[in-house]
């Protein structure tokens, strides 16, 4: 019998803590699922350390490659899926006891798509923004309300790993390689193959921040592969969904004031500064008509 959830993990070199990760998801209480790592070329203990995962249990499966980054390796894991469910957990972070539980039993439950929990966060070893169980709620979210939702990034954002997806929703998409900020990149469609999406305010997915993390390092030229997403987000979310203009837009210039700020604090050379924020720059103008058109149906009426 085929597993109702595949869980995808790719692995770079993780020895330190890919163990807590794979404990984390062999102990769910939901136990209906295969667990696909990808050992995207590890060159420490990692790939052994998975192997003697899949030994002693069935449901993980080990795929050793050679290095090609986060994208290529879940387009891997995807291929190779079973499930009528896919989700996706990094090698460095963890999840709660009954994440897939209360993400599977919710979408069948709501007939929806994409499952969505809270995600938790560690710093230094402590749990931050955890949610009691006395704040759980379940909200229901339509197929325009759930992309609204993700735009406005209050209930949750691009990242892939606090969500469950059925496999229906990765129809035409593709994780894109050879960049980074993947999540960012793919998130958004796949939410518009989904007819509905149901979220559970419960911390179900912990998120481990490394100090040697692609996106907690110091700023440099590969982050900027947001504004190649952004090239795609902008002119896909204003022919199909003009109506979340406002939120498009909104989350767009705080991701150029974000990462604008991060270039001007952390990028010591003056002459590279300028090039990453000409970057912005060229993505702002490209869209500009968009964006402004849009703006103008929200600009406050000058009463005199």
């Amino acid at each position: 019998m085929d597993p109702v959830i595949s869980i995808i993990v790719p692995v770079h070199n993780q020895e330190r803590f890919i163990g807590k990760c794979l404990d984390s998801i062999l102990s769910q209480s939901f136990t209906h699922f295969e667990v696909i790592v990808i050992n995207d070329g590890s060159t420490d203990r990692s790939g052994i350390i998975c192997d003697a995962y899949a030994k002693q249990d069935q449901r993980v499966t080990v795929l050793h490659t050679t290095y090609s980054g986060v994208s290529s390796s879940r387009n891997k894991g995807v291929q190779a899926a079973r499930g009528a469910y896919i989700g996706f957990v990094d090698g460095d972070d963890y999840v709660e006891g009954r994440m897939y539980e209360w993400l599977y039993r919710t979408c069948q439950e709501t007939n929806s798509d994409i499952g969505i929990c809270k995600l938790g966060r560690e710093i230094d070893g402590r749990l931050v923004n955890h949610s009691s169980p006395e704040e759980l709620y379940i909200q229901e979210l339509g197929h325009q309300e759930a992309l609204r939702h993700l735009f406005k990034g209050y209930l949750y954002r691009f990242s892939l790993c606090n969500k469950l997806f059925k496999r229906s929703c990765f129809a035409g998409v593709m994780f894109p390689e050879g960049r980074i900020h993947e999540d960012l990149a793919i998130t958004y469609h796949l939410f518009a193959n989904a007819n509905q999406a149901v979220y559970v305010h419960y911390t179900g997915y912990v998120y481990v921040k490394q100090d040697n993390s692609i996106l907690t390092a110091h700023y440099y030229e590969k982050r900027l592969d947001a504004f190649t997403a952004w090239n795609e987000i902008i002119p896909f979310m204003h022919t199909h969904y003009p109506q979340l203009a406002v939120e498009v837009n909104t989350c767009f210039a705080y991701q150029c004031v974000d990462h604008a700020y991060y270039i001007v604090n952390q990028v010591q050379v003056k002459k590279r500064q300028k090039q990453y924020l000409a970057v912005i720059q060229t993505c702002i103008r490209q869209h500009d008509h968009l964006i402004r058109k849009k703006a103008a149906y929200h600009l406050p009426i000058d009463p005199s």
